[in-house]
């Protein structure tokens, strides 16, 4: 298993790197438990073009971190409840973020099991960026950790879908954002269960 380096997330192409994660194993270990799954599901957002984006409206103390240099966490708190991971792509003062949608557990489910308080694994587990934060033990104190470990990281161990199951849709949530709505910026393995949104 390779560890995706920082150079990696420095692509300028926010949209190829979110096709590019589906497949990927994003790994947590926090507090000594490792967690780990296969990317489903991505959207890129890119940053103050892009009306969709948190970025859109300039720098601000809870968009700080999406204005460095890529390769670090974004996670942020929706409705109070989820916790959102995101990745910061792009070179120091550009705000572009993958945001990681849906995976396929692979390492420590009985550990997502315990902090989802589900009782059992199935594609609920880790369908949707709510409960990817949830099975991965995302907070938002982990914002700003660099993405090549130890308690963070991103890896490709060889597996690929085939391309003609890799989809892309408009992203989901974001009908405040206009014609940016629209864009087919959301990646998806087609008929995989986990994936959260409908085809589109």
């Amino acid at each position: 298993m390779h560890i995706l380096p920082l150079s990696y997330y420095q692509n300028p192409d926010a949209v190829w790197l979110a096709r590019d994660l589906i497949g990927k194993v994003l790994t947590t270990e926090f507090g000594g438990l490792r967690t780990s799954g296969r990317i489903v599901e991505t959207e890129a957002y890119q940053g103050e073009l892009d009306r969709a984006s948190h970025a859109f409206k300039g720098r601000t103390p809870r968009t700080e971190v999406m204005f460095g240099e890529g390769g670090k966490a974004y996670v942020y708190l929706c409705y109070g409840i989820h916790q959102m991971f995101n990745i910061v792509t792009n070179v120091e003062g550009i705000p572009h973020a993958l945001l990681v949608r849906a995976l396929e557990p692979l390492h420590g489910t009985d550990v997502m099991l315990q902090r989802t308080g589900k009782k059992q694994v199935d594609a609920t587990l880790t369908r949707g960026p709510g409960n990817v934060g949830k099975a991965l033990g995302f907070h938002t104190r982990q914002c700003g950790l660099g993405l090549t470990g130890p308690e963070i990281y991103l890896a490709d161990d060889g597996f690929r879908y085939p391309l003609g199951l890799i989809r892309a849709s408009p992203r989901i949530g974001v009908d405040y954002a206009g014609d940016d709505a629209a864009l087919p910026f959301r990646f998806y393995v087609e008929g995989h269960p986990n994936v959260s949104g409908k085809p589109r």
